[in-house]
């Protein structure tokens, strides 16, 4: 593109700089413009993306038609199918007549998708059907209506991790990126970071009648250093701050330096990462964690089948020292003490004589009054060496007539 053409664009639409970057997003703009290829632009929130889609249509051949804007993060999920394609009268509560939509009303124009990136699933799928055949249906309805829509999108988010992520339809992405367009941050800018604040401070001094701030060379690096995070917004918020808060017009880094944020997080909102990179320093440590406290269960365990070996085998040693000739009767085998289910969950079922091995009956008897005197006497202790609830054990003593002890 020739000179005099970019600055005739951008003197048309107020455009400051002359950042090479800048200057090709121009250019790409005008290209496209006289096609009916859709666009995708991206970048960081706050750099101006909403100059490019004008630009296309007033320099495409629907620049005659309507032209409208439209900020998909905004519109409640709920009425974003009715919002863009229309509905019928009577298809949900509210619906008190028939809607066209806005790629109704635009048939023949331009829409401009912002923040398209925030459209629900179901709105992409309806999206990409209007892309490849230019038909959709209305909510509630059921007639399929044709139209004739440039679309250019607009997101801040990084579409690419949106995809793997599930939340944008890979289909529609390229459908969408049939000409893509970087807007650059204006940390990347330079000068023109400069060159902004000077218009910015001009037309707060034609607005309200007073003298212009100026920036010293010192305070001029000072900017052109500062990340910001909010790209071009945030420096015209900080222009229009110092334009009405300072008492000097002429502005030093110290001055400066009283209206730009320098605590480190308000520095690093817009760092860019490589694609790709990702950090794992959240999840190590929750990984740790888990490991650690997986090492702790493990040991109690490890304690608990000890304390239940030993139990074990001083119940053989014992059984085997009062064992006698006697023939026993088969019975049904009866749990251990040890072994017993928590009493808060399982009624306790008194055994009948035919059940009950008395053998066994003295072994536990004697379990229990070994952990009682080891614990003199304490019962809570004793449960829990044991492995059994208080109620348990309570019902134990009075089972064994140890509760008046």
């Amino acid at each position: 593109m020739k000179t005099t053409e970019l600055q005739t664009i951008k003197q048309r639409y107020n455009i400051v700089g002359n950042c090479e970057a800048l200057n090709h997003v121009l250019d790409v703009a005008l290209q496209v413009a006289p096609t009916d290829l859709s666009v995708l632009i991206i970048g960081e929130s706050g750099v101006g993306k909403e100059i490019i889609p004008k630009i296309i249509h007033d320099n495409s051949p629907r620049r005659r038609e309507r032209y409208f804007a439209i900020n998909c993060g905004s519109i409640p999920e709920g009425t974003i199918d009715s919002e863009l394609f229309g509905h019928v009268k009577g298809s949900y509560t509210g619906a008190v007549s028939d809607s066209p939509g806005y790629f109704g009303v635009a048939n023949k124009g331009t829409l401009f998708l912002d923040e398209v990136g925030e459209l629900p699933l179901a709105t992409q799928a309806r999206l990409l059907r209007v892309l490849e055949t230019g038909e959709y249906i209305p909510v509630g309805g059921t007639e399929i209506r044709k139209t004739d829509v440039r679309i250019v999108a607009a997101t801040n988010v990084n579409i690419r991790q949106a995809i793997s992520e599930g939340r944008f339809r890979e289909d529609l992405y390229y459908r969408l990126n049939s000409i893509p367009i970087q807007m650059p941050p204006l940390r990347e800018r330079g000068e023109d970071i400069v060159l902004l604040f000077r218009l910015f401070a001009m037309q707060m001094a034609e607005k309200y009648h007073m003298d212009k701030v100026v920036l010293t060379e010192k305070a001029k690096s000072l900017l052109t250093r500062y990340k910001w995070p909010g790209n071009v917004r945030q420096l015209k918020n900080i222009t229009e701050q110092i334009s009405i808060l300072s008492k000097e017009r002429t502005i030093t880094p110290d001055i400066l330096l009283q209206f730009i944020p320098q605590d480190k997080e308000s520095t690093q909102l817009a760092t860019i990462h490589k694609e790709g990179d990702h950090s794992f320093e959240n999840e190590r440590e929750i990984l740790y964690k888990i490991l650690f406290e997986l090492r702790g269960n493990v040991n109690d365990m490890r304690r608990e089948m000890g304390i239940m070996k030993k139990q074990m085998e001083d119940m053989q040693n014992g059984e085997q020292n009062v064992m006698t000739t006697t023939a026993i009767q088969p019975i049904q085998p009866i749990r251990p003490l040890h072994a017993l289910e928590d009493a808060e969950a399982e009624e306790y079922i008194e055994p009948t004589p035919e059940q009950e091995n008395l053998n066994l009956s003295d072994l536990n008897r004697q379990m229990l009054e070994k952990a009682l005197d080891r614990h003199a006497g304490n019962r809570k202790k004793a449960a829990q060496e044991l492995g059994i609830s208080d109620r348990t054990l309570y019902r134990r003593l009075k089972q064994y007539g140890l509760d008046k002890q």
